[in-house]
Parts: C-alpha cells; sequence; structure tokens
C-alpha cells in the first residue's frame, strides 16, 4: 500500500505533468499531420486504384494498388525501423525544434513519414469505398455542365465519397492516435515514450528512490486513460454523426 502510494504522488508532481502533458501534445500533432497528409495521399491513391484501369493510365492504378496493399498488409512497426534508419530527414529537422534536440527532431520527422506510408494505404481504401458509392451518372452531369476531370473530382465526386464515409474516416482516426504509440520504440517524444521516460527515473519522483511494479501501473494506467478520454471524445462525435446520417436516410 505505501508503494501504491508513492506511485500515486507523481501524478501530483507538475513537473512529470508537466512532461507527460508535451508528450500528449505531440501525439496529438502528430497524428493531426498524419491524417490530414494521408487523407491529401490516399485520396490520389484512391483515384487512381479506382479509375486508372484502362491503358496507360493503368500503370498508375497498379503501382497504386501494389502500394496500397503492400503497406496495408505489412506491420507499421516495420516501416517505423525502415524510416529511421533510411529516409533522410530535411534540413529542418537538424536543429533544435519545440524544445526537443537535433537527434530528436529528425526521429519525429522519420516516425512521422512512417506513419503517413502506412495510414495512407488504410485511409486511401476507405475513401475508395466512397468512390464507389457516388453513382456514374455524376460524371455524366459534370461533363454536360462542362466540367473537366479535375474539376469533376474536386468539386462533385470527392465531396460525396468524403460525405459517405466521414464515420469510417474519423474511426481511423481514432486507430492514428493509438498507433502513434508504436513511436516510443525509436525514442519520439510522444506520450508512451515520455511515460517510459518518467518510468526509468521514477524513483526520483515517488520518493523511495526505487522503482516499484506499482509505478508500472500508475504510469501506464495515466496512459491508458489519456487515450481513452480523446479516442472517446472522437468516438462520441463518430456516433453523432451516424445518427444524423440515420435522421436524414
Amino acid at each position: 500500500m505505501d508503494n501504491l502510494i508513492s506511485s500515486l504522488s507523481m501524478l501530483e508532481n507538475g513537473k512529470v505533468l508537466l512532461y507527460v502533458g508535451k508528450g500528449v501534445l505531440f501525439t496529438i500533432i502528430i497524428s493531426v499531420i498524419a491524417v490530414l497528409v494521408s487523407i491529401i495521399f490516399g485520396s490520389v491513391l484512391a483515384v487512381l486504384r479506382n479509375y486508372c484501369t484502362k491503358g496507360i493510365s493503368k500503370v498508375f492504378g497498379t503501382i497504386a494498388t501494389v502500394y496500397i496493399e503492400v503497406f496495408r498488409n505489412t506491420p507499421l512497426l516495420l516501416w517505423i525501423f525502415i524510416c529511421v534508419v533510411f529516409c533522410p530527414a530535411p534540413e529542418i529537422f537538424n536543429q533544435k525544434l519545440f524544445t526537443l534536440t537535433s537527434v530528436e527532431t529528425k526521429l519525429l520527422w522519420k516516425a512521422a513519414v512512417a506513419l503517413i506510408l502506412f495510414e495512407s494505404s488504410i485511409i486511401a481504401e476507405i475513401i475508395r469505398g466512397g468512390l464507389n458509392s457516388v453513382l456514374l451518372g455524376q460524371f455524366e452531369a459534370a461533363k454536360s455542365q462542362g466540367f473537366n476531370m479535375f474539376q469533376t473530382f474536386i468539386y462533385i465526386i470527392l465531396p460525396q465519397a468524403f460525405r459517405n464515409v466521414v464515420p469510417t474516416l474519423l474511426g481511423q482516426v481514432i486507430s492514428t492516435i493509438k498507433d502513434s504509440s508504436y513511436l516510443a520504440n525509436v525514442a519520439v517524444i510522444e506520450l508512451m515514450a515520455r511515460v517510459k521516460q518518467v518510468l526509468s527515473a521514477a524513483g526520483q519522483y515517488n520518493g523511495t528512490n526505487s522503482i516499484h511494479s506499482s509505478d508500472v501501473f500508475v504510469l501506464f494506467g495515466l496512459a491508458a486513460l489519456i487515450y481513452f478520454v480523446i479516442d472517446f471524445a472522437l468516438s462520441i462525435v463518430v456516433r453523432s454523426i451516424n445518427n444524423k446520417k440515420k435522421a436524414t436516410a
């Protein structure tokens, strides 16, 4: 009991909470960037795979298909380690940013690239499902109004496709936030990495100068609670959107 009380006392330490809080911020930033870029990249992949099926354009469709299937059917952790080893970092990440060292910022960039590569393949399939739900007559209607192919996709097809997959897309956002915890394996300073670092120095914060099993439960329990709160809030948004769609159906 005494060990548990000393472990819980870490949650009253302002330095610990601030350090973990910055990890939450970096987790959200990485996840938002990964999702936004993945939606753009995934949309391109979905369009190529769905509509580039004839003639020379079939080459692009095949490339998109291979990309999607390779990344969608391999572990995220594999691509994180590959990007950490082989992915170069732009010059802007070779310096201190956001209170992080130059080494940490480079790792942040490489890990974000891995997350984008992986998530874009999954989001591409989600968007492709939305594209398949759009009636082919929409293309004919757009052509009759003088829209070229690019304008047809930007103003007519993609908006309808996105509207049809918003709940599924938000569900993938939830998964992306959880998947970001894999980045702790390469010492990226997001939530899980910071929790692990606090745990390694728990003896300094619990007042006993030693690490106890209760420290593990308290710190990882805190991380689990934070992930739950963020993802549960998003799941409420998903349910709300689903209910609105059912009400208007």
